[in-house]
């Protein structure tokens, strides 16, 4: 009769989850709605008219604006999958999130992330054969490889992370229902379990180790290669030149991946460390991305600038 309440305990709590917003400030959720919802706006329209603008500008059409284009296209799509949970919690304080519905947030978010850093390894790529080979950068990067490229890291994201749900699913919930943040993740998910969770854990940071560390892994070397290869250019005027065509790719890589080890840490070995702190790394690695991504790339590269310039000016004829 025990064990038979004890699993109706579990399945009731499982079946659904509180969302958490900044502990010590609910009160004040009004407060920090709007900026929420400005970054929010900044992020999906800067990066739609990213897109929009490589989609519609013929000039754009070349093998770093495409890399750019899927950039865009995962940093909107990250923002959508947050977006109900998040504005739900701090503008309506509706917490309730179904327990189907935040495994598929779960499994979006981590899926998104990993193509936005498969994505970051093959513009690194990129700007390799741009600068260490440019004489064959238009028969290596044709639409063909980079189209099998752009398949193969949505293949590598969804594939690898298709087992974490069901991971997740055949754990008990018993331990308490309310998350660490507005919206799911898997290690925050799974330490609510009262199960051993070790196959979840060494699982995870297998995908991570094997797809974010590797990636981050291969553009370091990749830029070591490039630096090597400038390095050999006899004007400085030249060097400087070959090096500029890579800072907003660094940039993006320093975005992306600082936030992310950032959470990982916290979350992996801060688990004395106040409630605030798990929160802020969470919003830091949810926010700063998708939001700096369009400026970088707007601010730095002037083709992207002329080609926006265009788009609306065309928008107003």
């Amino acid at each position: 009769m025990m064990m038979m309440s004890m699993r109706h305990s579990s399945s009731s709590l499982s079946a659904s989850f509180l969302l958490t917003s900044v502990p010590g400030l609910e009160h004040s959720h009004s407060w920090l709605a709007g900026p929420l919802c400005v970054m929010y706006a900044v992020a999906i329209a800067g990066n739609t008219v990213v897109l929009q603008a490589v989609r519609l500008e013929p000039s754009l059409h070349e093998p770093m604006y495409y890399f750019l284009f899927m950039l865009s296209f995962s940093d909107v799509a990250m923002s959508l999958t947050t977006l109900p949970t998040v504005l739900r919690t701090f503008c309506f304080n509706a917490r309730n999130i179904a327990f189907d519905a935040c495994l598929i947030q779960m499994f979006l978010i981590h899926s998104f992330s990993m193509m936005e850093s498969g994505i970051l390894l093959a513009m690194s790529f990129d700007r390799y054969v741009a600068i260490c080979d440019p004489l064959h950068y238009a028969t290596v990067l044709t639409n063909k490889v980079i189209a099998g490229m752009g398949l193969a890291v949505t293949s590598r994201s969804f594939v690898t992370l298709l087992p974490l749900p069901f991971l997740i699913k055949r754990l008990p919930i018993c331990r308490s229902n309310v998350l660490s943040h507005s919206y799911c993740l898997h290690p925050d998910m799974m330490k609510l379990a009262c199960a051993d969770i070790t196959i979840n854990s060494i699982y995870g940071l297998f995908v991570l180790v094997s797809t974010f560390g590797m990636d981050l892994l291969f553009i370091f070397l990749s830029y070591v290669l490039i630096l090597h290869s400038v390095m050999a250019i006899a004007s400085r005027k030249e060097r400087l030149k070959a090096l500029n065509t890579c800072v907003s790719h660094i940039l993006g890589v320093l975005a992306f991946y600082l936030p992310m080890i950032g959470v990982s840490t916290v979350h992996r070995f801060g688990k004395h460390a106040p409630r605030y702190v798990h929160v802020l790394m969470s919003n830091v690695y949810l926010f700063v991305p998708p939001v700096l991504n369009p400026i970088i790339y707007s601010a730095k590269t002037k083709e992207i600038r002329r080609a926006i310039v265009r788009m609306f000016h065309r928008i107003k004829m």
